[in-house]
């Protein structure tokens, strides 16, 4: 099977859940993350989503699926122990479907991710072997620690501030091309984020104080 590598925007849209437990859990958390309003079906929910609920951050039907369950959804999962209802979902779903554990029954697959800020890693084998991609994830954790969370909200900023005070175009692609250079790579891993910043400051104050 081949797949159309993409990151959705999903702030806002209807993304619909049918089933409440430890799977389900988890792709609701991914949802709500990306900024999804999840409406949720099941007869009972995990301690965790009943939290969740109780926080007000997902609406919730408790009873089982039903057809017209799915009007108006963007994104549908279907994540219940039931391959019955499961299939059911899929065939009803309106657009964009995932059958958890079962590529046949889904138009899109959900990779393993690694987030590190704006950063996202997105590792699939294309349903062949999901437990592989869960290992090559845990390798970019290690290989991808929490600095360049920090890192990428230090270069946000710096690429701003550089837009107007570097006002040549050839020196400023030069100087924020240099910001995600391999050398700048390794020094955040050998030497820090820290040395790091003072760095990328050094070279801007360089450039600004020649003009």
């Amino acid at each position: 099977m081949r797949y159309y590598p993409v990151f959705l925007d999903l702030k806002d849209k209807r993304a619909v859940v049918v089933g409440g437990g430890k799977v389900a859990e988890r792709k609701i958390s991914g949802l709500l993350r990306a900024g999804a309003a999840v409406t949720v079906i099941s007869p009972s929910l995990t301690s965790g989503l009943q939290k969740t609920l109780s926080r007000k951050k997902i609406t919730y039907r408790g009873r089982p699926y039903r057809r017209g369950d799915l009007k108006g959804a963007f994104l549908v999962v279907a994540a219940t122990d039931s391959p019955e209802t499961n299939r059911r979902v899929s065939k009803d779903a309106p657009g964009l479907v995932n059958v958890v554990d079962v590529p046949s029954e889904c138009n899109f697959i959900a990779p393993s991710v690694v987030r590190r800020g704006p950063l996202l890693l997105a590792i699939s084998t294309s349903g062949t072997s999901p437990a592989f991609a869960r290992t090559l994830r845990r390798e970019l954790e290690k290989e991808y620690g929490p600095e360049f969370t920090e890192y990428l909200g230090f270069v946000k900023k710096v690429r701003a501030k550089a837009m107007t005070a570097i006002p040549e175009k050839d020196r400023r692609e030069a100087f924020l091309k240099g910001l995600a250079s391999e050398q700048i790579l390794k020094s955040l891993r050998s030497r820090g984020l820290q040395t790091v910043k003072e760095t990328v400051l050094g070279r801007m104050k360089r450039l600004t104080a020649s003009r």
